[in-house]
């Protein structure tokens, strides 16, 4: 499926939530001419005020889209800004006012679709009125415009006629040198993974190992980017014995593959080669966002198995209740489901890249309209940072695989309800789960709702312990101690509701990863000397990252007639 078949879904849909805007004012046109009269009533208060103070300190610092200061400084630039900032105002509140009675996934896609359009009409997006690019293009006598259309150009021909926007410096970073670069082995891999056992940087170690599930939707290397801010890396550098899933990035061989199958030929597959290099009987594991969900299913399957090999679980910002999706529920609806059904049939998986168009949608002014103004009307190129390379890395995902996994978990909910999914013929209870669990949520989660996350931590019947932390989905989740950014929201109190955690919780200031520390080295074992068997001594694949990782969608291998 490519960029263009994704583009005519998007189409209909953009159609079809107009005629559901439509339904909604037929039904309530009084509404509607109450917000319009609101409108121009506040509209001639802007025009009254304009030159006042009051004014022009009003929205100060408060979008950084304005940041340049002749937004603030030039009256005509500040009517414009502050037209435009009322004008995004009321289209926000009318919709919220018009859809009050609507179906809510009717509602939210009308929101969505309504903010993307504000977004795209943002003055600071057209040259003739943006400043900093006037003043770029007066500086320059045009040049950045011609460097603009330059990359403009470039990036069309990368995105083979469709717009492929860069938002970092693609060629700066090489995986296994400066990103995703901790020293390990692949000491196992089948069709759909590589498991990467990192090498110990302490003289001892715990005693049960640690392994790491994380999202099949991404690369890994978001918990291994650089030395930093590496995740894998403090682990190590902590003494833990830590081991990594790297996914396949899926074409068309993989067509066959089940959810099932992620989870026989990954943690289960993983646990087995663990177990015979550490001669350990029992793992700790982390499951990141689907990682997350799928570690879920696993510790069910057991359970109802009555086998014990995982001591403790952490999820990473993960659903595990899908009754709040947030704001990817807007593309996922029984219509798109089949619909997406039918674009996936041609190669028998996702195109990475349409999920990274949704990714960047959620977030368009960051991923988005920010990198269209600093590439093609400031003429700049991108900066390189770390965490945009690795979001520019898309993977692609089995057909079947992936419409199991919207099928079951977002569309239906199933995965809460008692022996409603069968995997491997054994029907699965999260109810079941004993292993002691800690679920982390980001404040700031454009993709799992914080508190949605709450609500999935709630179904397990072991001890659990849930932690908010700052920022967004990515950055609330890789932060590092030393750099004593962000903080976390702990609650040791009984707690009914997400809202009665955070309103008696404890606030610490910096880096979530030293209190899950302290909860992780509870069922870590001892301390001991690193011994391993010979197998994990001379019998590896090659070295971390290994080369799954390393297959983008856009090399030859990953093409498809």
């Amino acid at each position: 499926m490519g960029k263009t078949d994704y583009a005519q879904l998007t189409v209909h849909q953009l159609i079809d939530t107009w005629n559901e805007l439509s339904n909604c004012i037929s039904k309530h046109p009084e509404k509607l001419i109450e917000i319009q009269t609101n409108y121009w009533q506040d509209y001639i208060n802007l025009f009254q005020d304009i030159g006042s103070n009051e004014s022009q300190n009003n929205n100060d610092n408060v979008d950084k889209r304005f940041n340049y200061k002749d937004w603030q400084e030039n009256i005509s630039l500040h009517f414009i800004k502050q037209s435009y900032l009322l004008f995004a105002e009321h289209v926000n509140n009318a919709i919220k006012n018009i859809t009050e009675d609507a179906d809510e996934k009717a509602a939210n896609k009308i929101k969505f679709y309504s903010r993307q359009f504000t977004d795209a009409i943002s003055p600071t997006n057209f040259a003739h009125i943006n400043p900093e690019v006037l003043s770029k293009t007066l500086e320059s006598n045009g040049v950045n415009l011609i460097m603009g259309m330059k990359q403009f150009l470039e990036d069309i021909e990368r995105g083979n006629g469709q717009l492929n926007i860069q938002n970092t410096h693609l060629k700066h970073f090489n995986l296994g040198e400066d990103i995703a670069c901790t020293p390990g082995k692949v000491v196992y891999q089948n069709d759909v993974m590589q498991l990467i056992h990192y090498t110990a940087s302490t003289e001892e170690i715990y005693q049960v190992p640690l392994l790491i599930i994380p999202p099949w939707i991404n690369k890994y290397y978001i918990l291994d980017l650089q030395p930093e801010n590496s995740l894998v890396k403090w682990l190590v550098d902590q003494g833990f014995s830590v081991f990594m899933i790297s996914w396949v990035n899926a074409n068309s061989q993989h067509r066959e593959k089940q959810f099932s199958d992620y989870m026989q030929e990954g943690p289960l597959a993983a646990l087995d080669i663990i177990k015979k290099i550490t001669q350990e009987d029992e793992v700790n594991m982390v499951g990141y966002c689907i990682g997350g969900t799928l570690l879920s299913c696993m510790l069910a399957y057991l359970a109802k198995k009555n086998e014990a090999p995982v001591k403790s679980a952490t999820f990473l910002t993960t659903l595990l209740d899908f009754s709040e999706p947030g704001e990817l529920g807007v593309f996922i609806d029984e219509t798109q489901v089949n619909q997406l059904e039918q674009l996936m049939k041609k190669n028998g998986y996702l195109d990475g890249n349409v999920m990274a168009l949704v990714f960047n949608a959620l977030r368009a002014n960051d991923l988005i309209w920010s990198a269209f103004v600093n590439n093609y009307l400031k003429g700049q190129q991108p900066k390189p940072f770390d965490m945009l390379y690795w979001n520019a890395d898309s993977t692609n995902i089995p057909e079947k695989v992936h419409l199991f996994y919207l099928r079951n978990m977002y569309l239906n909910n199933n995965l809460i309800q008692s022996n409603k999914i069968k995997l491997v013929n054994v029907p699965i209870d999260l109810n079941i789960i004993k292993t002691p669990s800690y679920f982390l949520a980001a404040q700031d989660d454009h993709i799992v709702p914080w508190q949605a996350a709450y609500k999935s931590s709630q179904y397990y019947g072991g001890k659990v312990k849930f932690t908010l932390t700052s920022s967004g989905h990515v950055a609330g989740v890789v932060n590092p101690p030393h750099k004593n950014k962000y903080g976390y929201w702990t609650n040791s109190k009984t707690h009914q509701g997400p809202e009665t955690f955070l309103s008696t919780a404890k606030f610490t200031q910096g880096s979530w990863w030293n209190d899950w520390i302290i909860w992780l080295k509870k069922y870590s074992g001892k301390i001991k000397p690193i011994y391993y068997s010979d197998k994990s001594k001379h019998d590896f694949i090659e070295n971390a990252p290994g080369s799954y990782v390393k297959i983008r969608i856009k090399e030859p291998q990953q093409k498809e007639e």
